[in-house]
This record gives C-alpha cells, structure tokens and sequence, in this order.
C-alpha cells in the first residue's frame, strides 16, 4: 500500500487542505474536523486503497483505515504542515455547543466525588431518623456525627477550590493560581466581611457583598479570564522572570477583579438560572417533574443530560436541597422497571440474563446496562420507561419532592429524600413506585418485539457447520462482563466487521487482561485501543468504549508498553468504568480479530456472561 497516494487522495475528497480545520486519529480512524462538512465525497473516498468506511459523528468527518491510521496520518501531517496558522481557524460551533462541552469538561470530574459525598449524607440522614424515632437521641451533636457530617460537607463548601482545579485543567492554565482564587473566595476573614454588616471596600472602590462559599458560578468565569491573563504575561515578562512574575502578578490582577467584577457577576448568573428553573418549578411543579422524568434517560443517550446537573449542583451548594435528581429518579427506576418487563416476558435466555443483571443495577443507579443492553435495544420497552418516569416525575413535582445532597438516584440513595416531610417524601416514593412498576407492567401487557431463542452470533468465515471440539484455538476472555453481538455495538465501524470478526463485552469491572500469551503491538496513547499478538498468531484489537478516545486517557492506567511480552492472564489495563459512564459515555468493548481472512471459522461464546476464566472465541484454522 502506497501511504503518501492514500493520503493524498484522502485529503483531496475530504475538500483539500484548506478545508481540514483540525486533524487527529485514533487506534482505527482519522478524525478529520472540516470547516465545510459539504465538501467531502464520501463515494470517492470508499474507493480510496486502505480505506474500510467512512463515518460522521459529534462533529468529525471521520475515515476509518484500520492498522495503516497511523502511517497515513504521518503522511497528511507533513501535508498539512505548510498550511499558513490563519487558515487553520476552528469552523464555526455554536455558542450552545461550546458552553455545553465546557461544563461537561468542568463537571465531569468531579462527579463521583459528588456522589460519595452525597451517599455519606443520606447514611447520616438514615441514622438520625433511626435514632430519634427508636431511640429518641439526638445524634447531631455527637462528635462521630459531626465528623462524618463534616466530610459530606466540604465537598460543597469548598467547590470553589475543586472547580477552580477542574477549570483550570479544561482552559488550560495555572491550576495552583486558579485554587488558590477559589480559596481566597471560601477563606473565613473574607467569608466573614462579605457576610457582614458593614460595607466593604478594596482600592477604595465599593464591593458587591456576595458569600462565595459552595459557589459554582464565580470560580468558573474567574478562572477562564485567568487563562487569558497568563497568556498575556507569558509574552511580555521576559523569560528569566516568568517563574515568579507570571503567578504573583496573576494573583494581583485576579483576587481584585473577581471580587469586584466576575464574582458578583457569577453569583447573579447562577441565581438567574435557579430563577428560571424554579420559576417553571412554581408555575407547574407538575409539568417539570413529568418533562425530567420522562427525558432523562433519553438525554443520558446523548450526554446531554450533563448540561442541566450542574443546576442541582449549584441548587445543592446554595441552598441546601435539590429536586432535579428527584425527578431524574423516576427516570431511573422506569429503566429498572422495563428491564424486569423484559426478564418476566422474553423467552430468549440470554436476554433474560442480561436484563436481570440490568434491573438490578439500574435499582441501585447505574442505567446504561439496561438502557443499552436491553430497553434502547429492543426499543418499545425504552418508549414504557419514558412514559412511566414522566408519570413518576408528575407526582414527585406535585409532593414537592427534594433531597438534601447531589446524590446518585438509586435505592441507596432513598433516604437523602426524606427529609422533606412526610407528603414529599411520600411522593418520591410512590413515584418511584409508579415509574418502576408502571414500565414493568406496560412491557409485560403491550409487549415487545423478543429476540430469538438463542441470540448469540455465530461468525463464520464458511458454511461448515462446527461443534465446539472442531475448533483448533479457544481464546478466553481478556474482560469480564456481559456478552453482547459484534453487531449490536452502536459503532459503525466495530459492529459492520470492516475491521474483523469478533464479540463485544459490557465490562462489569475495570481491567483488560491478556486472553494468552501475547505480544502488545500496538498502545494508543488515550490507552482506550490495545492490539495484541497471541503467541499462536492471533492479532486481537481490543477497543474499550466508544468515542472513548475523547477522554485523552483520563480514567486509563496502563501496565504495559508497545512491544512487551506478557503472560496469560496478566493486566495490560484498568480503566474506571463507574468515571468513564458518568461523562456520558458507553463503555462496551469491542474485541475484534484483525486477521480474521486468516481463519476458516471464528465462533463466538453462547455464554451470557464471561469471566477472564471462560473460553470467548474459538477459531478454525
């Protein structure tokens, strides 16, 4: 294959150098960002050597070239070298875009966090009501309460801090300057004044008195102009002076602005948009808990359920209670709900065993194995859930439903809701109830379209018809989790087998370990892409995710490096599955035979679930 021809070609049908805004690539694809999305042939460029598909998602003209991405990419780098900067503009994203990335980027780390420290405060809540109405003590007082009560706390108090890392870390400057803004704004002497009686001033100018404490808002901007700040001083101070000049003139120029200007600014922002969602809230408590409800799950699909957490962060901080994760409650227990619909109803044992696993972590707040693996798959019980969360949402809105921390909707996570009186709370129950039973109920009487008696994929490379003792190579697991067809994974390029035959694994925890001795060949950098070389010939792609690539590797720890040899069973990589689904993304992984034209027959488990001691493919020579 001649690299520099692909190249060439590829780059003259995506609409030529001047119409690439932005070029990278992934263990399989180059990831084209195109300032016109019209220009591109799509017709011609399948027709281009190397080339397996060509697909457009989230915003990139992707082309997929397998094992060959990386020598064609070098070759379009040195192409694209002489293209002047002025022209290499980002294409036009809309304002809503942007702000919706940047606050996925901002918030996204720090939401397990969030939740434990939500989970610890609805354990204390469970063991005050346990105490007073059984016992008639009162445990707030207690030194162990206080403590724990504390660490539940911090969290919130100090979210200026915390977000000032997380926002440094997406706009790319100082991360120590933009904490040490955050905690200036929660210090107790300037906590003290800006909640005191008396006016306050700086440089003899009038300060707008706000409490920065659990603030989001302010940090936020702060930390953005900063970026801008830095930049500025890293050109004109000269470089011997950098070291010390740069932050210490950043802290002169930041601490006065955002007390003057962007705190007071942020803090009005922030109180705009609890104003408008609690203006909704009053002119029908029960419209907007039917519309969260029944669209949650749906804005999980397309992670844009992650632009409206930050109103029930925010809610929590200033105030001290939160509805919305009430209402995206029911929303969860309506996907629980489908999900045992489709274990009492489906005949398909497979399906059965998936949807129970399902139901079960949807219970305790983890939606995606029964949204994807099951409800979305089969679609109707999908369309039962929605309705069912909206009816449930529809009653917590009218019971006035809201919990005292930003904790996880799940089983758990219950008594952080019942601090809201007895009619609230009430309501947050029977609305759950109403949405898990409602979807189970709905599925089991209208039904759905069930999958056949045995669902598993069987790949063949001929018609031969194969009992397990023919197969020459058994290959195990290299994770363990929840079997799914190659076919179903919601990657075009993984599940049309343009890259090879295979299976893919919904993990239920977090390592990648080798299925026999291999070779590492290949690493992406992001670590979401591994290829190995079995010793017996083997070459096994292994793509944890989709459009895991985006993460950069955050959430990714690898044990291995290109060319190490390693033993069977040994850990290659670990990922955070938990971190990886809450910033939105589906972590099924594809485990694909590269060399599939190799092999007679490559067959796939009829095993529901796997371990890394099961036997997942086997292959005839």
């Amino acid at each position: 294959m001649d690299y520099k021809k692909t190249a060439q070609q590829v780059l003259r049908y995506v609409g030529g150098k001047e119409n690439v805004s932005e070029l990278t690539h992934c263990f399989t694809r180059l990831r084209f960002i195109l300032k016109n999305s019209e220009l591109p042939q799509k017709d011609k460029l399948l027709k281009v050597e190397g080339v397996i598909s060509v697909v457009e998602s989230n915003g990139q003209y992707q082309v997929v070239l397998g094992n060959k991405v990386e020598q064609v990419y070098e070759q379009l780098e040195t192409m694209l070298s002489d293209v002047p900067e002025s022209k290499k503009e980002t294409p036009h994203i809309s304002l809503g875009s942007k702000l919706l990335n940047t606050i996925t980027a901002i918030f996204t780390p720090t939401i397990p966090a969030i939740a434990a420290s939500g989970m610890l405060k609805g354990i204390l809540a469970v063991a005050s009501i346990v105490a007073t109405t059984f016992y008639q003590l009162d445990i707030k007082e207690n030194d162990t309460y206080v403590i724990l009560n504390a660490a539940s706390d911090a969290l919130f108090y100090f979210m200026p801090i915390i977000l000032g890392y997380a926002a440094a870390k997406v706009f790319k400057t100082n991360e120590y300057i933009a904490m040490i803004i955050g905690a200036t704004l929660c210090y107790p002497t300037i906590v003290a004044l800006m909640t005191g009686e008396t006016a306050v001033s700086l440089f003899g100018l009038g300060i707008t008195k706000a409490n920065y404490v659990s603030s989001v808002i302010p940090i936020i901007i702060a930390v953005f102009i900063l970026s801008y700040v830095q930049r500025f001083l890293e050109k004109v101070i000269p470089e011997v002076l950098k070291i010390i000049m740069v932050p210490t003139l950043s802290l002169l120029v930041m601490i006065p602005t955002t007390l003057l200007v962007f705190g007071p600014i942020g803090i009005y922002i922030g109180q705009f948009i609890n104003w408008i969602y609690y203006y909704i809230m009053n002119f029908s408590p029960i419209l907007l808990g039917a519309f969260i409800g029944g669209i949650w799950c749906i804005l999980v699909i397309f992670g844009a359920h992650r632009a409206i957490i930050p109103i029930g962060i925010n809610d929590v901080a200033q105030t001290g209670r939160q509805n919305l994760l009430a209402f995206a409650g029911a929303a969860n227990f309506s996907q629980a709900g489908a999900a045992l619909g489709v274990f009492l109803k489906t005949k398909n044992k497979s399906l059965k065993t998936v949807a129970a696993s399902a139901t079960v972590t949807a219970l305790f707040g983890i939606t995606e194995p029964a949204i994807y693996g099951v409800n979305l798959r089969l679609k109707k019980p999908m369309i039962y859930a929605v309705i069912s969360g909206a009816a449930g949402g529809a009653l917590m809105g009218w019971g006035g439903s809201y919990g005292i921390a930003f904790a996880n909707q799940g089983v758990l996570t219950i008594p952080v809701y019942a601090d809201a009186g007895t009619k609230a709370f009430l309501s947050y129950l029977i609305g759950c109830s109403i949405a898990f039973f409602g979807a189970c109920a709905l599925t089991m009487i209208l039904g759905f379209k069930d999958l056949p008696s045995e669902d598993q994929e069987v790949v063949k490379n001929d018609s031969d018809e194969l009992s397990i003792s023919d197969y020459d190579i058994k290959v195990l697991s290299p994770i363990k989790g929840q079997v799914i067809p190659l076919s179903e994974v919601e990657d075009e390029v993984c599940s049309s087998g343009a890259l090879g035959k295979g299976i893919a694994i919904y993990p239920e925890i977090g390592e990648v370990r080798a299925p026999m001795d291999c070779t590492v060949s290949a690493l992406y950098p992001t670590l979401h892409a591994i290829k190995l070389v079995l010793d017996n010939g083997i070459e096994m792609l292994i793509h944890i995710g989709i459009d895991t690539v985006e993460l950069k590797g955050t959430h990714f720890e690898s044990f291995v490096s290109v060319d190490d040899h390693v033993e069977k069973g040994s850990k290659i990589v670990s990922f955070d599955r938990d971190a990886i689904v809450a910033a939105g993304y589906d972590i099924t992984t594809s485990l694909i035979i590269t060399n599939s034209p190799q092999y007679r027959a490559i067959d796939s488990s009829n095993q529901p679930q796997v371990t890394n001691e099961d036997n997942l493919l086997f292959i005839k020579l």
